[in-house]
């Protein structure tokens, strides 16, 4: 027996809302606040949720591994943002996409939102000491001087390797 059209559909999730759509996976009603626009159309957020399950394949081992390598080699790459000033804007991306390449190296090439998340705040966290030895030695000595610079180009180093890191691993695309 085929349902008629006329009949008006509920979103499952929110059994008040009057809609049209379906999800293209599993065919419920779904609202425009349930709906998760996907290449293929639109589906629930369960199914969504039970498809990126099928993609997370990290393991236990694979989050500690990327923790520390990402947090050293960002730390030793901090030391290039003190000595090489202006020339941290391009150096800091090649040190994110070589932290983001060891990491997925070590770790296999398994991947999760989770794993790309707590590697980049690692790499966040590596590039922080240099910088907060800085300002607490500036601090002691009771003046800004010189050291605004070196605070600058430790900042600029820390958000270019965080950001190149995370989009690196989690493969953002920019649309234009």
């Amino acid at each position: 027996m085929v349902a008629d059209p006329n009949t008006p559909l509920y979103c499952y999730n929110h059994p008040n809302r009057e809609t049209m759509l379906r999800c293209n996976n599993c065919e419920r009603p779904i609202c425009l606040s349930c709906a998760v626009k996907v290449p293929t159309g639109y589906r629930c957020k369960d199914c969504v949720r039970g498809q990126q399950k099928v993609f997370e394949t990290t393991t236990w081992v694979d989050y500690p591994v990327a923790i520390v390598i990402a947090g050293v080699l960002s730390y030793l790459g901090s030391f290039l943002a003190g000595i090489l000033g202006f020339l941290t804007i391009f150096v800091a991306p090649l040190a994110g996409i070589l932290i983001a390449e060891a990491v997925r190296a070590a770790t296999r090439r398994r991947r999760s939102l989770q794993l790309y998340r707590l590697t980049a705040i690692a790499t966040a966290l590596g590039a922080l000491p240099n910088l907060i030895f800085l300002l607490i030695g500036m601090w002691q000595v009771g003046g800004i001087g010189n050291g605004l610079i070196g605070i600058i180009w430790y900042a600029v180093y820390a958000v270019l390797v965080t950001s190149t890191v995370f989009s690196r691993l989690s493969g953002i695309n920019i649309k234009r």
